[in-house]
């Protein structure tokens, strides 16, 4: 089983499958760009704690991928001069997988379970007693002579982040002192946010070029990221690296990112409703079909941008084209019937 663990001064590994965002996250929530009144919060909650030396209240953060969780919660034990522990929901699949970390959890240190949503029942119920009582119980020995041990943790701070707050039942959201949902970026803060990044790779960028990264990078951090590693490759490789307006809606171009933030998937599903299905209302499946690609990926990462964006609304009868998705494709609304 694998486990991670951060001591102050280090720099943060990034979740599974994450690497390329670590060099670019904040180390203190002063870097941080964005999510002012969520950082204000925190840094009250972080400096009354220290002040009474005590471990923060438990933290859970929730809200879409890419707007800064994970950064968050390797922030804050670096604001509080503590160590953290690091895992996912989906890698804890018992109560004992869970127990190296409860009790390798130095005083007023941090455990960031990422994904939490995705923790079994059996785990989510032993981590009841943790968080309220700094408490765990280990059966020792089996059948008639087992007999139940209570060990006794340091005060520690759990976080927890996910995609899916819905999906955690209401006694462990209740266990949680702070919560905190992150919202989308403006196109501001986003461009603010590029440029600081160019420069932490070392890439010279005009500020109407990181504008435009920022307005095709859909209210995200995560994907301003991708984007502008995309336009630093193509600076280096078709310009003299230098990142300009003209260079980065080329390389944006390349990708098949519009101006909108749409890639060729996204256009591709708008036209498919409104060619095949007339506008609509047509459900996921018969979608999804047609497009030859399977329903899931059309529901977890094309359509929530659609949606959001208000090319596309949701019915009782399945989805549908708005006016906003003709007027994108150059289309013409079919007329109504009188």
């Amino acid at each position: 089983m694998a486990r991670e663990t951060i001591v102050q001064g280090s720099t943060p590994p990034g979740p599974p499958g994450d690497n390329n965002d670590s060099e670019l996250r904040p180390l203190r929530m002063s870097e941080m760009v964005g999510q002012k009144d969520v950082c204000e919060r925190l840094r009250i909650a972080i400096d009354a704690a220290c002040k009474r030396g005590e471990a923060l209240g438990h933290v859970l953060f929730d809200g879409p991928p890419g707007l800064g969780k994970t950064t968050f919660a390797t922030c804050i034990p670096r604001e509080m001069g503590v160590g953290v522990q690091l895992t996912s929901g989906a890698i804890l699949k018992s109560p004992k997988d869970l127990v190296p970390y409860l009790t390798n959890a130095e005083e007023r240190s941090v455990v960031f379970i990422d994904e939490i949503h995705r923790l079994p029942r059996a785990v989510e119920e032993y981590l009841y007693t943790a968080m309220e009582d700094f408490r765990i119980d280990i059966i020792l020995g089996e059948g008639v002579n087992a007999r139940t041990h209570n060990l006794w943790l340091k005060p520690f701070t759990l976080i927890g982040a996910t995609t899916r707050a819905g999906m955690l039942t209401g006694p462990l959201r209740d266990r949680f002192q702070v919560r905190e949902h992150l919202g989308f970026y403006t196109i501001g803060e986003l461009s603010e946010l590029v440029i600081r990044n160019a420069s932490k790779l070392k890439v010279n960028i005009d500020r109407d070029a990181a504008e435009d990264i920022a307005k095709r990078s859909r209210s995200t951090p995560r994907v301003a990221n991708n984007r502008l590693r995309w336009v630093r490759d193509y600076a280096t490789s078709r310009a003299d690296g230098h990142v300009t307006s003209a260079v980065a809606n080329a390389a944006l171009k390349m990708a098949g990112i519009d101006r909108s933030g749409l890639d060729a998937q996204d256009r591709r599903y708008l036209e498919t409703l409104i060619r095949v299905f007339g506008g609509g209302p047509a459900g996921a499946e018969a979608i999804a079909h047609t497009m030859n690609t399977a329903a899931d990926t059309l529901v977890d990462e094309v359509e929530p941008f659609l949606l959001r964006s208000e090319f596309v609304v949701r019915t009782s009868r399945g989805r549908v084209a708005t006016v906003r998705a003709y007027e994108h494709l150059s289309l013409q609304m079919p007329e109504e019937d009188p």
